[in-house]
This record gives structure tokens, C-alpha cells and sequence, in this order.
């Protein structure tokens, strides 16, 4: 789930979007790894400011450990839809809090309109 939604983001936003996915574990099972979280922080790092984005479980308690106030910041955000829109916010040039905005604007994305 993790490297399809990373690879839709930056299909969305443009392959030179800083995005990583880290879902699973070393041996490709279900959960969550530090270490690949981790790597996955370091590569997308350019300065500015990492968004991570968890899905449930383990993933939010991996990404709880590594927050660092205004460089690692967990989003409180619909996985997919938080994904697409902070990697179009990134990718237009935003700040760390604009595109963490962003992510949780999707919270809010309507898919059907009226009654």
C-alpha cells in the first residue's frame, strides 16, 4: 500500500517530488520498520522538513518515535488522499506547515456533490 500510494503522489505531483514510501519490513512482511522509516526520512531530506504520513498500527507508533518538532512531523491525515495533496503542496515549493496543511485539508475532499 505504501509504495503504490507513494508511487500516485508522485505521479500526481511529478516524479521529482521528494517521496519515499516505508511500508513493511525488511523481509517485505506486514508491520513497520524503524530502520526503513528511517532510511525513507533521509532520502526525501532536503532541508525544508519531512511529512510523514502512517496508516494505522505501527506505523503511527514508528512515526511518533522519530517526530522532531518542525524536521519530522506526523500527519494526522487520510492516508492516500493526504499523501496526493502534500506532495502537490511540496512539490509547488511549500513550507513544512503548508504542506502538512494541505494533507489535512484532504480530510475534508468530497468525492460526490449534492444530495
Amino acid at each position: 500500500m505504501a509504495a503504490e500510494t507513494a508511487a500516485l503522489a508522485r505521479g500526481v505531483a511529478g516524479a521529482e517530488v521528494p517521496v519515499a514510501p516505508a511500508g513493511g519490513t525488511e523481509d517485505g512482511g506486514l508491520g513497520t520498520s524503524v530502520d526503513l522509516v528511517e532510511k525513507a526520512i533521509h532520502a526525501v531530506e532536503q532541508g525544508d522538513g519531512v511529512l510523514l504520513i502512517a496508516d494505522l498500527g505501527s506505523s503511527v507508533l514508528t512515526a511518533r518515535l522519530l517526530e522532531e518538532a518542525g524536521r519530522v512531523v506526523l500527519a494526522d491525515v487520510p492516508f492516500v488522499e493526504g499523501a496526493v495533496a502534500a506532495a502537490v503542496t511540496a512539490g509547488a515549493g511549500a513550507a513544512l506547515e503548508q504542506v502538512l496543511a494541505a494533507a489535512d485539508e484532504a480530510r475534508h475532499f468530497r468525492k460526490l456533490t449534492g444530495p
